[in-house]
């Protein structure tokens, strides 16, 4: 199989695009984050210990998730010089490389994916059941 130095250009708006979508979701945890230390700050409540560790992990995997899509963008842009160059050899391994950061980008992505609405069930688990407590203790008239 041949590839042309369009090949690894076809990657640049996806891989730009998650990037951007990574960087969205970084800024949201950041800013969750901040709130959930002000709010612990004041109450104390150890319940926000625990979103606060559920936090820190989604933070370690955006973080990866960044490094690998970046790796995969410097990965092909290198292999558009190699191909420039007409290293075709070179240019395939960089390419086939890059498309694996690229996929191993996306699965960290899903994981991140998965315990933020993990997080999100439990919060709503919480409400049901505080409702539920509310209308034992004070049934409605």
């Amino acid at each position: 199989m041949e590839i042309t130095l369009t090949t690894p250009a076809l990657l640049f708006p996806a891989i730009s695009m998650l990037l951007l979508a990574y960087t969205n979701r970084f800024i949201a945890l950041a800013s969750l984050i901040r709130n959930l230390k002000e709010q612990y700050t004041r109450t104390h409540n150890s319940l926000l210990m625990g979103q606060i560790s559920n936090l820190r992990e989604r933070l370690f995997l955006i973080r990866n998730m960044q490094a690998l899509g970046i790796a995969s963008m410097f990965l092909c842009v290198l292999c558009m010089f190699v191909l420039f160059s007409e290293n075709q050899v070179a240019g395939k391994y960089l390419f086939g490389i890059s498309l694996l950061l690229l996929l191993a980008s996306l699965a960290l992505s899903f994981r991140e994916i998965q315990i933020s609405v993990n997080a999100l069930r439990l919060e709503l688990s919480d409400l049901e059941n505080q409702e539920d407590e509310r209308k034992t203790y004070h049934p409605a008239r």
